[in-house]
């Protein structure tokens, strides 16, 4: 299926949606960067900094390094959804429900680019998981 298909778009839309694709995973690559560099400072601060810790001192500080490593996490996992919408993007896939191969709607797209399924089938996928 051709993405114009898919998303009733021109190439003019196609070439504005992968740029706008790109600079979402290069704005997510540029958070993880510096969600790197202040988990690396957390962690030579904690280093440097443990005498006289105590139970609260040390629970804060993996508290502090559980929400570091988390929002590397969720950062990477975005950062992953953009660029498997790239990679649909050039196969000519982007804009079809990976689920039903249905369209997605141009709205929930707009909402959510990197959306991979039509509601129909996230709802699904949802009920599932619960």
């Amino acid at each position: 299926m051709l993405v114009n298909e898919a998303v009733g778009t021109r190439q003019v839309d196609v070439d504005q949606i992968r740029l706008s694709l790109k600079a979402r995973y290069d704005e997510l690559s540029s958070e993880y960067d510096d969600a790197v560099e202040q988990s690396q400072v957390l962690r030579l601060v904690e280093v440097g900094d443990t005498a006289g810790d105590d139970q609260a001192d040390s629970g804060t500080k993996t508290a502090e390094r559980d929400t570091a490593q988390s929002l590397l996490r969720t950062i990477l996992d975005r950062r992953a959804q953009y660029e498997h919408a790239l990679n649909r993007l050039a196969e000519g896939t982007y804009g079809r429900c990976e689920g039903c191969t249905e369209p997605i709607p141009v709205e929930r797209l707009e909402i959510y680019p990197s959306a991979t399924t039509c509601v129909s089938c996230k709802q699904t996928r949802e009920r599932r998981a619960a």
